[in-house]
């Protein structure tokens, strides 16, 4: 009875939402939060929990110190929005790790988002010049086995957005002129990785934790600081052989993003007053911060404020928790097919994505490839592919080293 009373309340909230509301998260540098590999995208968005890969960087860097290689490097192409007929946006990622022991490993990662050419123009849409806007990431992560079963991972990460490439507001000698923006991260991951031993062979049970992007802000102006994406990913996966060669695994994941939102219950003015309505908590004119007050939230304020700052309250917190889900099969795990689902609320963003990839694994070279379809044919993501290529380095070597014997 008491989860039946729970879940009506939570309808009724539900229902009491305005059909025009919504309250995306917006944060600075988005790309950040772009899927940056064919098998995470194939299996959903989803990464945190599944068996270890070259990707973790992204993922959950504790997953390093589970790898059966001991060195690998990666890098994947995304061509970016080509549904919108844009031919220059381009999401490029190259990984690599090496594991000196059993317990421990380091990596490193590299993310670049190009924009392609824009024409950059002012408020009275006065041509200013081409800019190509540009942007990336690079960081470095070490893991360590803390148990047989469980592994924790720092990354420290470098974030550079360079939108206007120093061009002025305006066309005034006197504009202010926008520079790239800088700062740091860090993410702090913990995995949990068990086999469990069944009669059509062994299985695996895991669990991960990712606390993405944990940093400063973004300025362009140095009167305005953008949040970067915050983000806590928190997932399980199962494997589960069906004999000799076939093996099948499921992932589910959740992920919300840790930054405040400008709508807000704790919206405040320019002089520091609070500006929330209880009575009226979908008024965008009055329940929102301004720009100032907003750029003013501190990092640390804004992530904690993140998980109870909604104006539709707990209904609408929930609505920020995005997941993914997967499935990857897998044949003597040399070839594989996956599938996934990555769901957002609609008035978080809607992206809601349908997706499928291959995979081919051999010795010491691996090809992933994804595709991605949008559940709303108008969403710019829609028929978005991604393609992964691996090497296995120590793998390498050894073929080498035989080859000289």
């Amino acid at each position: 009875m008491t989860l039946v009373a729970a879940a009506m309340m939570v309808s009724t909230a539900v229902a009491q939402f305005p059909t025009d509301y919504n309250n995306p998260i917006i944060t600075g540098q988005p790309s950040l939060s772009i899927t940056p590999d064919a098998r995470g995208a194939a299996m959903g968005d989803a990464g945190v929990a599944t068996n270890p890969d070259m990707n973790n960087q992204y993922w959950n860097p504790a997953k390093y110190a589970f790898m059966d290689m001991r060195g690998g490097i990666n890098a994947t192409y995304t061509p970016w929005l080509r549904k919108l007929g844009v031919s220059d946006i381009d999401l490029a990622y190259i990984s690599g790790f090496y594991k000196w022991d059993d317990l421990q490993a380091v990596a490193m990662s590299l993310t670049y988002f190009s924009m392609g050419e824009v024409t950059m123009t002012d408020e009275e849409a006065r041509t200013l010049g081409q800019a190509h806007p540009h942007e990336f990431s690079l960081d470095a992560s070490y893991s360590r086995k803390l148990h047989e079963y469980v592994s924790m991972g720092v990354a420290l990460r470098l974030i550079y957005s360079d939108l206007t490439n120093g061009m002025k507001a305006s066309t005034d000698n006197n504009a202010e002129i926008y520079h790239p923006a800088i700062t740091a991260a860090a993410d702090i991951s913990v995995f949990y990785r068990q086999p469990i031993t069944l009669p059509m062979g062994e299985s695996y049970i895991s669990a991960g934790l990712n606390l993405q992007n944990l940093g400063g802000k973004l300025s362009y102006n140095d009167r305005t600081r953008n949040f970067i994406p915050a983000t806590l990913r928190i997932g399980a996966a199962y494997e589960l052989p069906c004999d000799q060669y076939n093996r099948l695994q499921f992932t589910l994941e959740a992920r919300k993003l840790m930054v405040p939102s400008k709508k807000s219950r704790f919206a405040k003015d320019d002089g520091g007053n609070v500006t929330f309505d209880p009575a009226d908590p979908f008024n965008s004119n009055t329940n929102q911060f301004t720009t100032q007050a907003y750029s003013e939230l501190t990092s640390m304020a804004g992530l904690f404020q993140s998980f109870a700052d909604a104006p539709g309250g707990a209904a609408e917190e929930f609505k920020e928790v995005g997941w993914g889900m997967g499935v990857e099969y897998s044949y003597n795990r040399q070839f594989f097919a996956r599938v996934g689902y990555s769901h957002e609320d609609f008035i978080k963003g809607n992206r809601r994505l349908v997706n499928f990839g291959v995979g081919f694994h051999l010795s010491i070279f691996m090809l992933d490839f994804a595709y991605t379809l949008a559940t709303a044919p108008t969403n710019p993501l829609d028929q978005t592919m991604r393609f992964t290529l691996g090497f296995d380095l120590a793998g390498i070597k050894d073929l080498v080293d035989n080859k000289k014997k």
